[in-house]
């Protein structure tokens, strides 16, 4: 009788796992879920720099050359505006989020600011 029971609670399992597998969202699914919506902005260097220096300059230094935080001179050739809105909203690495302490459409005037400097 036992192995009629263990049979079945394996079989069970096996379904459950199936299901699984079919309806919960793959890697790439929730990152495009957990990826931040970029706002629409003009970009306004003068704000842009202004930002910068009262929030970035500690890690990254004066003149964007790095510190504690890795250099941002050429910050466009290796990220476009929208991923590095992304980095500065969500944060990565030691870097922390900026959600709480920038408004949306600052990071983004931010992430346009530094996507052209290539």
């Amino acid at each position: 009788m036992q192995k009629w029971i263990m049979s079945g609670l394996f079989f069970a399992a096996c379904a459950f796992a199936v299901v699984l597998m079919f309806t919960l969202p793959g890697k790439e699914e929730v990152a495009e879920q957990n990826k931040p919506t970029m706002p629409v902005v003009q970009l306004d260097a003068a704000k842009a720099e202004a930002t910068v220096k009262a929030s970035c300059i500690t890690c990254h230094g004066d003149q964007l050359q790095g510190g504690v935080g890795p250099s941002l001179q050429n910050e466009g050739s290796q990220h476009d505006a929208e991923g590095i809105y992304s980095i500065v909203t969500k944060g990565r690495g030691q870097m922390p989020s900026f959600k709480e302490k920038l408004a949306p459409e600052e990071i983004a005037n931010v992430a346009l600011w530094l996507s052209e400097k290539k």
